[in-house]
């Protein structure tokens, strides 16, 4: 199973708002700490509810999620990288950077819900961030846009070491 480590953006219903968004992205380049390039590509597609959506997925990073703490760092290095482009980004409504966040929540799911979601990284449009009760918990990001501070990626060692899972579940046995 392939896991995509991206920024998902929520454009609104006009295509031509995610294409432009996505044209702020498409090819950009890093050089990582480690050493290693990494290069933007985008995919603009369509959610049930017909908004527009761009996802920018960097290269060269790992498909199969968090599975060693270098994976965590290289992952959280391209997050911070990812949300300062965004900053200077043509609009969307909101967008949020991680492992499998493609269509995270469509804009009715995210706009009816009895609470704001507690999402790390999430940016709002202020329009949107206002419709949601204008929670505490956000942050000013760049004009127009607050957010929730990004907290990096977290490698989770019983996540992907059956090893270490059965040693957990034997320490859970009660004797």
């Amino acid at each position: 199973m392939v896991w995509a480590f991206s920024l998902s953006a929520e454009c609104g219903a006009e295509q031509v708002a995610a294409e432009q968004f996505a044209q702020h992205f498409d090819g950009l380049s890093w050089v990582l700490a480690n050493g290693q390039q990494s290069q933007c590509h985008t995919a603009v597609f369509q959610d049930i509810e017909e908004n527009w959506w761009c996802q920018v997925c960097p290269s060269g990073i790992s498909d199969m999620g968090i599975d060693r703490s270098d994976i965590a760092y290289q992952m959280t290095e391209l997050g911070i990288l990812l949300y300062q482009r965004l900053q200077s980004a043509p609009p969307f409504r909101y967008a949020l950077v991680g492992v499998e966040v493609d269509e995270f929540r469509t804009y009715h799911e995210l706009t009816s819900e009895a609470t704001i979601p507690s999402f790390p990284g999430l940016v709002l449009g202020e329009t949107v961030w206002r419709s949601l009760g204008a929670s505490t918990l956000f942050r000013p990001f760049s004009t127009g846009y607050v957010w929730q501070p990004y907290e990096g990626e977290v490698y989770q060692p019983l996540m992907v070491s059956p090893d270490l899972k059965n040693k957990l579940s034997e320490l859970l046995v009660l004797k």
